[in-house]
């Protein structure tokens, strides 16, 4: 990350007007932490213990990136609140950036291809969903999502800024940093292709194929209980693409007030949640 100035720390301002308030709000969000993980391992021990079918293990792997996910940025957020140092380097910055990404890039992707089987194929579900097939979904969506987050990050530490090293969040990711910075062209060009290809393609195609095969049932009580298994993970997808989306797709500092609010859904909202 180049830069005008001989400082290498970026400062977050999220939390900058509570004042007084931050070691109690630093509590609360632990406590919500710490609920949210021991409800995850709960999860993967039941599991565990007795695993049924296929979906049991991809919820499994699901609760894990839900333990991992929040953890990437919480301790950095936990000292900004108990110490108000809100500042972090910019190597602090980007390793906080690439497992962010590449979490959230691993978050969904194989629970939505075993949704799609049990959903589209269900009397072919265990002969195309067996521990093989698993293992390879589960293994390609981690590596897919680290390499991926590598490339977004390498192009983000090229940027040049130049408007301000204050942002307006509690962590650090990747349009939040490139929002202030003034070498944006291909930066944009690039995430807007990717954001289109591997967001809106997928979300699209997925709740396309789901609306075929309910249509395709002709008994109108299947057709409603399987509507109403897809209406939770409907609902959920559509916050988490609609967070995701719109704070990626939006113009550079348009509508700076809704980041931390954007970044947050998009933190803490997923299928399994």
């Amino acid at each position: 990350m180049k830069n005008q100035s001989v400082s290498d720390h970026l400062y977050f301002l999220a939390f900058s007007g509570y004042g007084e308030k931050q070691p109690l709000l630093s509590i609360v969000i632990f406590l919500i932490y710490v609920i949210g993980a021991l409800g995850n391992q709960i999860i993967i021990n039941v599991i565990y213990l007795d695993t049924h079918t296929p979906m049991y293990f991809f919820l499994c792997a699901l609760a894990l990136v839900n333990i991992c996910y929040p953890t990437v940025t919480l301790p950095k957020l936990m000292d900004i609140l108990l110490s108000g140092r809100n500042s972090m380097t910019f190597v602090q910055c980007f390793t906080q950036m690439y497992l962010f990404s590449a979490l959230a890039a691993v978050k969904v992707t194989a629970m939505a291809y075993d949704r799609y089987v049990t959903i589209c194929k269900p009397l072919r579900y265990h002969l195309i969903m067996n521990k093989r097939a698993c293992v390879l979904a589960i293994v390609g969506t981690w590596i897919f999502g680290f390499i991926n987050s590598a490339w977004f990050t390498s192009v983000v530490s090229k940027l040049l800024l130049c408007h301000t090293k204050r942002i307006k969040q509690f962590f650090c990711y990747v349009k939040a940093v490139a929002d202030i910075s003034c070498d944006t062209i291909t930066f944009y060009s690039s995430i807007y292709a990717e954001t289109f290809s591997l967001e809106l393609m997928t979300f699209a195609l997925n709740v396309i194929s789901y609306i075929r095969n309910i249509l395709h049932i002709k008994s109108k009580h299947g057709r409603q209980n399987i509507f109403s298994t897809c209406t939770s993970c409907f609902s959920a997808l559509i916050i988490f693409y609609g967070s995701a989306l719109w704070a990626y797709l939006r113009l550079p500092l348009e509508s700076e007030s809704l980041d931390p609010v954007l970044s947050r859904d998009v933190a803490n909202c997923s299928p399994a949640n």
